[in-house]
Protein backbone atom coordinates (compact mmCIF):
# COMPACT_ATOMS: atom_id res chain seq x y z
CA UNK A 1 0.00 0.00 0.00
CA UNK A 2 1.58 3.46 -1.01
CA UNK A 3 1.77 6.07 1.44
CA UNK A 4 -0.23 9.24 1.61
CA UNK A 5 3.51 10.98 0.64
CA UNK A 6 4.19 8.63 -2.13
CA UNK A 7 0.68 9.32 -3.74
CA UNK A 8 1.87 13.01 -3.63
CA UNK A 9 5.11 12.53 -5.12
CA UNK A 10 3.71 10.34 -7.88
CA UNK A 11 1.04 12.96 -9.11
CA UNK A 12 4.11 15.77 -8.68
CA UNK A 13 5.93 13.72 -10.66
CA UNK A 14 3.15 13.14 -13.33
CA UNK A 15 2.88 16.81 -13.31
CA UNK A 16 6.19 17.58 -14.16
CA UNK A 17 6.04 14.36 -16.88
CA UNK A 18 3.21 16.35 -18.57
CA UNK A 19 5.16 19.21 -18.68
CA UNK A 20 8.31 18.00 -19.70
CA UNK A 21 6.20 16.18 -22.85
CA UNK A 22 4.15 19.16 -23.72
CA UNK A 23 6.47 21.76 -23.74
CA UNK A 24 9.53 19.92 -25.74
CA UNK A 25 6.76 18.69 -28.06
CA UNK A 26 4.89 21.75 -28.74
CA UNK A 27 8.73 23.13 -29.31
CA UNK A 28 9.93 20.79 -31.22
CA UNK A 29 6.68 20.44 -33.35
CA UNK A 30 7.31 24.17 -33.85
CA UNK A 31 10.92 23.58 -34.91
CA UNK A 32 10.50 19.77 -36.77
CA UNK A 33 7.37 20.44 -39.14
CA UNK A 34 8.70 23.42 -41.21
CA UNK A 35 11.63 21.21 -41.50
CA UNK A 36 9.96 18.40 -42.70
CA UNK A 37 8.23 19.91 -44.87
CA UNK A 38 11.10 21.38 -46.57
CA UNK A 39 13.00 18.36 -46.72
CA UNK A 40 10.09 16.98 -48.57
CA UNK A 41 9.92 19.68 -51.10
CA UNK A 42 13.22 20.17 -51.64
CA UNK A 43 14.06 16.78 -52.65
CA UNK A 44 15.17 15.39 -56.01
CA UNK A 45 11.98 16.39 -58.76
CA UNK A 46 10.24 17.74 -56.02
CA UNK A 47 8.04 21.27 -55.75
CA UNK A 48 11.73 23.38 -54.67
CA UNK A 49 14.12 21.03 -55.81
CA UNK A 50 17.20 22.06 -53.84
CA UNK A 51 20.39 19.34 -53.68
CA UNK A 52 22.55 21.48 -51.34
CA UNK A 53 19.64 22.21 -48.61
CA UNK A 54 18.45 19.20 -48.58
CA UNK A 55 21.63 16.99 -47.91
CA UNK A 56 23.19 19.69 -45.11
CA UNK A 57 19.21 19.36 -43.29
CA UNK A 58 19.24 15.85 -44.02
CA UNK A 59 22.61 14.71 -42.86
CA UNK A 60 22.15 17.22 -39.98
CA UNK A 61 18.54 15.83 -38.90
CA UNK A 62 19.92 11.83 -39.16
CA UNK A 63 23.00 12.82 -37.43
CA UNK A 64 20.92 14.30 -34.17
CA UNK A 65 18.19 11.27 -34.87
CA UNK A 66 21.12 8.63 -34.83
CA UNK A 67 23.13 9.25 -30.90
CA UNK A 68 21.18 7.76 -28.19
CA UNK A 69 19.59 9.41 -26.21
CA UNK A 70 21.16 9.09 -22.88
CA UNK A 71 23.95 10.09 -24.69
CA UNK A 72 23.03 13.16 -25.79
CA UNK A 73 21.38 14.60 -22.92
CA UNK A 74 24.83 14.14 -21.22
CA UNK A 75 26.83 15.37 -24.60
CA UNK A 76 24.67 19.12 -24.68
CA UNK A 77 24.54 19.81 -21.32
CA UNK A 78 26.70 23.25 -21.62
CA UNK A 79 23.57 23.78 -24.03
CA UNK A 80 21.68 22.82 -21.56
CA UNK A 81 22.99 25.27 -18.61
CA UNK A 82 23.22 28.22 -21.31
CA UNK A 83 19.70 27.59 -22.21
CA UNK A 84 18.07 26.83 -19.06
CA UNK A 85 20.58 28.18 -16.49
CA UNK A 86 20.84 24.47 -14.76
CA UNK A 87 21.60 20.83 -16.42
CA UNK A 88 18.95 19.37 -13.46
CA UNK A 89 15.35 19.91 -12.87
CA UNK A 90 12.09 19.67 -14.79
CA UNK A 91 12.83 22.43 -17.50
CA UNK A 92 16.54 21.52 -17.86
CA UNK A 93 15.32 18.30 -18.61
CA UNK A 94 13.37 20.07 -21.72
CA UNK A 95 16.27 21.14 -23.71
CA UNK A 96 17.48 17.71 -24.72
CA UNK A 97 13.49 16.27 -25.23
CA UNK A 98 13.31 18.94 -27.65
CA UNK A 99 16.52 18.36 -29.07
CA UNK A 100 15.66 15.05 -29.81
CA UNK A 101 11.99 15.55 -30.58
CA UNK A 102 12.87 17.69 -33.35
CA UNK A 103 14.62 15.64 -35.99
CA UNK A 104 12.04 13.15 -34.88
CA UNK A 105 9.23 15.04 -36.26
CA UNK A 106 10.97 15.99 -39.18
CA UNK A 107 11.15 12.96 -40.69
CA UNK A 108 7.51 12.08 -39.41
CA UNK A 109 5.98 15.00 -41.63
CA UNK A 110 8.96 14.79 -44.13
CA UNK A 111 7.44 10.77 -44.83
CA UNK A 112 3.99 12.29 -44.17
CA UNK A 113 4.03 14.85 -47.08
CA UNK A 114 6.13 12.50 -49.42
CA UNK A 115 2.76 10.40 -49.71
CA UNK A 116 0.61 12.88 -51.05
CA UNK A 117 -0.76 11.94 -54.37
CA UNK A 118 1.75 13.49 -56.65
CA UNK A 119 -1.34 13.83 -58.77
CA UNK A 120 -2.95 16.74 -56.74
CA UNK A 121 0.35 18.35 -56.82
CA UNK A 122 0.24 18.43 -60.37
CA UNK A 123 -3.53 19.44 -60.70
CA UNK A 124 -2.79 22.65 -58.47
CA UNK A 125 0.59 23.46 -60.46
CA UNK A 126 -1.95 23.26 -63.74
CA UNK A 127 -4.18 25.99 -62.37
CA UNK A 128 -1.61 28.48 -61.36
CA UNK A 129 -1.23 27.55 -57.53
CA UNK A 130 2.29 29.04 -56.03
CA UNK A 131 4.50 26.47 -54.10
CA UNK A 132 3.55 28.31 -50.70
CA UNK A 133 -0.36 27.61 -52.08
CA UNK A 134 0.53 24.14 -52.97
CA UNK A 135 2.19 23.28 -49.39
CA UNK A 136 -0.24 25.30 -47.46
CA UNK A 137 -3.48 24.03 -49.29
CA UNK A 138 -2.44 20.83 -50.32
CA UNK A 139 0.60 19.36 -49.14
CA UNK A 140 -0.16 19.70 -45.41
CA UNK A 141 -4.12 19.04 -45.28
CA UNK A 142 -3.83 16.20 -47.47
CA UNK A 143 -1.09 14.69 -45.08
CA UNK A 144 -2.21 15.92 -41.86
CA UNK A 145 -3.61 12.01 -41.07
CA UNK A 146 0.16 10.94 -41.10
CA UNK A 147 1.59 13.71 -39.39
CA UNK A 148 -0.93 13.73 -36.43
CA UNK A 149 -0.12 9.86 -36.18
CA UNK A 150 3.41 10.81 -36.36
CA UNK A 151 3.19 13.63 -33.29
CA UNK A 152 1.27 10.45 -31.46
CA UNK A 153 4.35 8.63 -31.97
CA UNK A 154 6.64 11.30 -30.80
CA UNK A 155 4.78 11.90 -27.80
CA UNK A 156 5.05 8.47 -26.78
CA UNK A 157 9.20 8.22 -27.07
CA UNK A 158 8.91 11.75 -25.79
CA UNK A 159 6.97 10.11 -22.04
CA UNK A 160 9.76 7.27 -22.76
CA UNK A 161 12.44 9.49 -23.21
CA UNK A 162 11.19 11.62 -19.90
CA UNK A 163 11.75 8.63 -17.81
CA UNK A 164 15.30 8.49 -18.88
CA UNK A 165 16.32 11.77 -17.89
CA UNK A 166 14.88 10.82 -14.07
CA UNK A 167 18.49 8.95 -14.15
CA UNK A 168 20.65 12.36 -14.56
CA UNK A 169 18.62 14.41 -12.23
CA UNK A 170 15.31 15.20 -14.73
CA UNK A 171 13.00 15.16 -12.56
CA UNK A 172 8.97 13.45 -13.40
CA UNK A 173 8.16 10.00 -13.04
CA UNK A 174 11.26 8.81 -14.00
CA UNK A 175 13.40 10.55 -11.57
CA UNK A 176 10.72 9.34 -8.81
CA UNK A 177 11.35 5.62 -9.71
CA UNK A 178 15.03 5.95 -9.88
CA UNK A 179 15.47 7.58 -6.53
CA UNK A 180 12.62 5.94 -4.17
CA UNK A 181 11.75 2.56 -6.45
CA UNK A 182 15.53 1.60 -7.09
CA UNK A 183 17.70 3.50 -4.65
CA UNK A 184 15.56 2.83 -1.69
CA UNK A 185 14.29 -0.45 -2.56
CA UNK A 186 10.32 0.40 -2.61
CA UNK A 187 9.35 -2.20 -5.72
CA UNK A 188 6.01 -0.75 -4.51
CA UNK A 189 7.09 2.17 -5.99
CA UNK A 190 8.80 1.22 -9.12
CA UNK A 191 5.96 -0.71 -9.87
CA UNK A 192 3.16 2.20 -9.26
CA UNK A 193 5.40 4.64 -11.60
CA UNK A 194 5.30 2.08 -14.70
CA UNK A 195 1.83 1.84 -14.29
CA UNK A 196 0.98 5.53 -14.58
CA UNK A 197 3.21 5.66 -17.41
CA UNK A 198 1.52 2.53 -19.23
CA UNK A 199 -1.67 4.43 -18.58
CA UNK A 200 -0.64 7.88 -19.99
CA UNK A 201 0.80 5.99 -22.55
CA UNK A 202 -2.67 4.47 -23.49
CA UNK A 203 -4.16 7.37 -23.21
CA UNK A 204 -2.15 9.70 -25.42
CA UNK A 205 -1.93 6.74 -28.13
CA UNK A 206 -5.98 6.17 -27.95
CA UNK A 207 -6.03 10.36 -28.46
CA UNK A 208 -3.92 10.43 -31.27
CA UNK A 209 -5.60 7.68 -33.02
CA UNK A 210 -8.96 9.11 -32.65
CA UNK A 211 -7.55 12.79 -33.85
CA UNK A 212 -5.98 10.89 -36.55
CA UNK A 213 -9.26 9.32 -37.82
CA UNK A 214 -11.31 12.38 -37.29
CA UNK A 215 -9.17 14.14 -40.06
CA UNK A 216 -8.78 11.39 -42.02
CA UNK A 217 -10.95 13.04 -45.49
CA UNK A 218 -11.21 9.57 -46.80
CA UNK A 219 -12.70 7.99 -43.70
CA UNK A 220 -14.75 11.40 -43.38
CA UNK A 221 -16.09 11.34 -47.74
CA UNK A 222 -17.13 7.46 -46.50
Amino acid sequence: MLSPQIIDLLIKGLIDTLHMVAVSGAIGTLIGLPIGVMLAVTGRGELLQNFAFNKVMGAVVNMTRSTPFIILVVAIIPFTRLIAGTSIGTNAAIVPLTVAAAPFIARVVENAVREVDRGLVEAAQAMGATPFQIITKVLLPEALPGIVAGLTLSAVSLIGYSAMVGAVGGGGLGDLGIRYGYQRFLPEVMLAVVIVLIVLVQIVQSTGDLIARRVNKRNLKS
